[in-house]
């Protein structure tokens, strides 16, 4: 072997620790992403997903592709990405529906709620509103919730589902205001709703995008809202916190996950990139368009948010002896 050849064979020796080195420092994300919505295309989820994906794909200079795997209240989804690499190529879009509510109803999970997942951050809370058949001989909320006390038994109301938000906000509101209304269960949000202005059902908890356009037309009453505050689209509506409900707060609230150990600077990055996105005043505005209340929050702000959400569902769930059906 001659001197170059020696020469050149260190050099290529040395070389690859250094390699390995630069490809375990491959900066992330090197690749698409993929962001997986549980829920099908066309919601209020999906919208919301499709928002945020474009906009992360504008501040990590990847396309950030969305998936939309719907079924079994949003945990056919969680598994899938639970099953993925902790890598911060797959995520999740997900809904307190299935991280809060769902462990509480459907027994065995295919997966462990908490330990599967990194949880990353909160996005965007979304109201609910009470709405009423304009039938119902009440224009305030006041005046629906003494309606019904007089009238046990007999109101009915309409939900998406066992389980849904809207199913379990009429529940809090039952056990808060001392109510007793006769649950009606539809697969999912849109035909609820259709059945409150058919005038099927008096009553239902809908989102306020969805209600509003109603409220304008004439075929819904919209009483008050689900969330602590107003809603930036209806500043006029009350909050039931308002109406006396003590501590009423319910709210279909989104958020940023990913499969169990991911590594903490992705996990980081993807905190900071959500809350720089709610801050931008454009970004918010189209948050806001869709009926919703832009968040920002830590790993550890959402650990602690999620225990608190999860135990706040499960007891009511509990208390209520709500069971799914089978």
């Amino acid at each position: 072997m001659t001197t170059l050849h020696r020469r050149a064979l260190l050099a290529a020796t040395l070389a690859v620790p250094a390699l390995r080195t630069a490809n375990a420092q491959t900066p992330w994300p090197a690749r698409p992403v993929t962001m997986v919505n549980p829920w099908p295309a066309g919601g209020s989820s999906d919208t919301m997903t499709r928002l945020f994906a474009q906009r992360f794909g504008q501040i990590f200079g990847q396309n950030v592709v969305v998936e939309n795997r719907a079924g079994a209240s949003g945990t056919i989804g969680h598994n899938h990405v639970a099953q993925q690499r902790p890598d911060g190529y797959t995520l999740l879009f997900a809904t307190n529906s299935t991280y809060a509510i769902a462990p509480h109803l459907i027994s065995p999970l295919p997966y462990d709620n908490r330990a599967a997942f990194t949880g990353i951050s909160l996005v965007a809370r979304t109201a609910q509103s009470v709405c009423v058949h304009p039938s119902v001989p009440v224009n305030t909320i006041q005046d629906f919730l003494a309606y019904v006390r007089a009238r046990p038994g007999e109101i009915n109301f309409s939900s998406a589902g066992i389980g849904a938000t809207s199913h379990l906000a009429t529940e809090l509101l039952m056990a808060a205001a001392g109510l007793n209304m006769v649950h009606v269960p539809y697969r999912g949000g849109a035909p609820s709703a259709q059945a409150v202005i058919a005038g099927e059902t008096k009553m239902s908890f809908i989102d306020a995008i969805t209600a509003l356009p109603h409220r304008a037309g004439g075929t819904l009453k919209v009483l008050a809202v689900s969330t602590a505050t107003r809603s930036p689209l209806a500043q006029d509506v009350p909050t039931l916190q308002e109406a006396g409900v003590a501590g009423f707060e319910s709210s279909t609230d989104m958020a940023l996950m990913a499969p169990a150990n991911l590594p903490e600077p992705i996990a980081a990055r993807l905190s900071q990139a959500v809350r720089a996105a709610v801050t931008d005043a454009a970004f918010r505005q189209q948050i806001i368009a869709q009926g919703a209340d832009p968040v920002g929050s830590s790993p550890a702000e959402f650990a602690t948010y999620w225990t608190a959400e999860s135990e706040k569902w499960g007891g009511l769930i509990r208390s209520r002896g709500i069971r799914m059906p089978g």
